[in-house]
């Protein structure tokens, strides 16, 4: 097995951890602005590690540039996306969680 591959494994390792660890916060957190945001920070850190993880596996530059371009494009869109679900949920009246004292 050479360094490459080791890294490629801990990338994905790594990556997997962070989508494992999104997916217990949308489970876990009380209300939708922090799911939200708790599932677009995670996955986009996790979809990250794993794109460097393949870049390392491909061959070509014009891969890679794909490779990263697709990270972008799901970046913006992730982002795009909470923000909409943010605002329908301030629009249907929805109070962010406080946490009582």
């Amino acid at each position: 097995m050479s360094l490459i591959d080791l890294i490629t494994i801990l990338l994905i390792g790594a990556g997997c951890f962070f989508f494992l660890a999104g997916t217990l916060g949308l489970l876990r957190l009380p209300d939708v602005f922090t799911r939200s945001h708790a599932i677009t920070k995670a996955d986009n850190v996790g979809l990250m590690l794993i794109m460097l993880a393949a870049a390392l596996q491909v061959e070509t530059w014009a891969t890679r540039f794909k490779l990263g371009l697709i990270w972008i494009l799901t970046l913006t869109a992730s982002a795009t996306v909470a923000h909409l679900i943010g605002r329908a949920a301030l629009n249907a009246e929805q109070k962010p969680w406080e946490e009582s004292t």
